[in-house]
């Protein structure tokens, strides 16, 4: 890639902390040195927070008429999606028009991104409860991420330099997911994670994939075989295409120090099973990271800390580590169309 990735950053809810921190990574100097970050969000609730927040704003604005007509900015910029009525908006509280201004500047980046006027899209956090009540049902951006991008397979990964866990299933209730289950769906999480570590870590790369119940199942001692209908036969199918896969390994066990560090991740069969141990050893540099789409797609692993909204408080840290995985992403997606191009 001749010139620095072009990253779209969704602003998140309003209410939330999302404004605060893109704002602070339109002039971090570790972010503007890799990457040229475009902002999709409302240039009142920028001015808003600025002022509340003594933060730097010295970024140019255009409006989205503008930038559909841009090619591909050289700059920062801040998007003006004119999304809410910023002087509506009240910090730290549910409301559906920040939950429907949040799924907007979703909408916009995607399309920037379909579009190849952005190399990616970073997101800034939204409120389920405030989607929800904008009549946005998806429950989460992995899911809104899949729709519009059209993935035919997609999945979630947290990554840090700690550990990197994957989830077969995500925001469903626990009692749903052995139902939600099956060797393809194990195999597309097993096989989504190789592919993209491949990018990440340019070598291949070695995966765990935990069993579902205690001691993974005790050989049906514990709940319904699951680990042989669909864990084992998945493994089994990965290791055929080449994929250096192991499991159903003990869930319990395999995030101990000793036995993490044997996998460059570890692919989960639902939600907290990964999350727990992520967010306990990563909980400040995790990057979640959506895969199987057309397009890059990293995030934040927090909240959107409404106690703290607009008061200059919140920590950006993770925000960068998710623009500096998306730009390791673009790079690496760049050298191996060069790669296959040479081929």
């Amino acid at each position: 890639m001749k010139s620095k990735p072009v990253l779209g950053l969704t602003m998140g809810d309003p209410a939330g902390i999302g404004p605060e921190i893109c704002l602070r990574a339109l002039s971090e100097r570790s972010v503007l040195k890799n990457c040229v970050p475009v902002l999709f969000g409302d240039a009142g609730v920028i001015a808003r927070v600025a002022g509340k927040g003594s933060l730097p704003r010295t970024v140019e604005t255009i409006s989205l008429a503008d930038w559909k007509k841009l090619k591909r900015p050289k700059q920062p910029l801040i998007v003006d999606c004119a999304a809410v009525d910023a002087k509506a908006v009240q910090p730290g509280k549910i409301s559906a028009a920040c939950g429907r201004a949040g799924y907007q500047y979703i909408e916009q980046a995607i399309t920037s991104a379909l579009a190849g006027q952005i190399d990616g899209v970073v997101t800034a956090p939204i409120h389920k409860e405030s989607l929800n009540l904008s009549g946005v049902k998806f429950p989460g951006h992995t899911e809104i991420f899949t729709a519009l991008t059209k993935a035919k397979r997609s999945c979630m990964m947290l990554y840090s330099d700690k550990l990197t866990v994957s989830m077969a299933t995500t925001h469903i209730g626990y009692h749903e997911v052995p139902k939600k289950l099956s060797v393809e769906r194990v195999q597309n999480v097993i096989e989504l994670t190789a592919q993209t570590l491949r990018q990440l870590l340019q070598r291949e790369p070695r995966i765990g994939v935990c069993g579902l119940n205690p001691h993974a199942g005790e050989h049906g001692l514990f709940g319904n075989l699951e680990e042989e209908k669909f864990v084992a036969p998945a493994v089994k199918r990965a290791r055929s295409k080449k994929i250096n896969a192991t499991g159903p390994l003990v869930p319990d066990a395999v995030f101990t120090n000793g036995q993490r560090k044997h996998f460059d991740a570890i692919v989960t069969l639902y939600h907290d099973q990964g999350h727990i141990p992520f967010k306990m050893l990563a909980f400040d540099t995790g990057v979640n990271v959506t895969l199987g789409l057309p397009i890059i797609r990293t995030s934040v692993d927090h909240g959107t800390a409404f106690d703290i909204a607009w008061q200059g408080k919140a920590d950006p840290t993770s925000l960068y580590s998710a623009i500096q995985v998306a730009t390791d992403l673009a790079i690496g997606r760049e050298k191996s169309k060069k790669r296959k191009a040479r081929a």
